[in-house]
Order: structure tokens, then C-alpha cells, then sequence
């Protein structure tokens, strides 16, 4: 079932579609990125989200963990305005709400910090 739905989030985990994840999580339209890794694991760079952004998504949520204590650099979001793709950055309990209900409208892609 596509776009894929958020029906749980807690910290370190996470129900997509039913399936249970306990990494940190990219949802694409089509299909998920189930181990998704950083360069740095409490800092978003360029280099983190390079797939993502070859998909052209309408909407970039990055969760930034339980109480948001992962960083998106700067060059992330002057690149992500440059594309003209709409950019929220949010806590990941509040990043899993708005991707549910964007995800309907618009080609939207959320990359998911499940902890800190």
C-alpha cells in the first residue's frame, strides 16, 4: 500500500505498514529505506540524504529524534531551498504526523532519527 503509513512511533522504533523497524528509517513513495546511517549519526549532511534528493520529492521531512538532537547542517537546507523542495525539519514524533498527512497530497519522502 502506497504512499506507506506511520502507524506507530516510539523511541527506537517504529511501525510502518505493520513492519516493525528499530534503525532509523528513510520512506520513499515507493518503498523503504529500512538501516538508513550517517556520516555522523547526530548530524544531517549533504552526503546522508544524496539518494533522496535524486527522487525530486515535493517534501523533505527529516525527524531529528525522540528530542530532536540531531543537526541538519546548513548546506543540507541552502541545497534542499535551491531545489525548491519544501523542507521541515521536527522532532520525529511530530515529523511521523506531518508525513502521514503529506504523504497523500504531495510526493513527500521522510528520513527518520528514531532515537535521541
Amino acid at each position: 500500500m502506497y504512499p506507506p503509513k506511520i502507524e506507530k512511533y516510539n523511541f527506537g522504533e517504529i511501525v510502518i505498514d505493520g513492519i516493525f523497524y528499530a534503525k532509523d528509517v528513510i520512506i520513499y513513495p515507493q518503498k523503504i529505506n529500512p538501516s538508513w546511517w550517517r556520516k555522523e549519526g547526530h548530524s544531517l549532511f549533504i552526503e546522508d540524504i544524496e539518494e533522496v534528493l535524486k527522487e525530486e520529492p515535493e517534501v523533505l521531512i527529516i525527524g531529528t529524534g525522540a528530542v530532536g538532537l540531531m543537526q541538519v547542517s546548513e548546506k543540507v537546507k541552502e541545497k534542499i531551498k535551491a531545489l525548491n523542495i519544501e523542507l521541515l525539519i521536527l522532532p520525529t514524533n511530530k515529523a511521523c504526523q506531518e508525513y502521514n498527512k503529506l504523504s497523500e497530497k504531495k510526493k513527500t519522502i521522510a528520513c527518520l532519527h528514531l532515537t535521541c
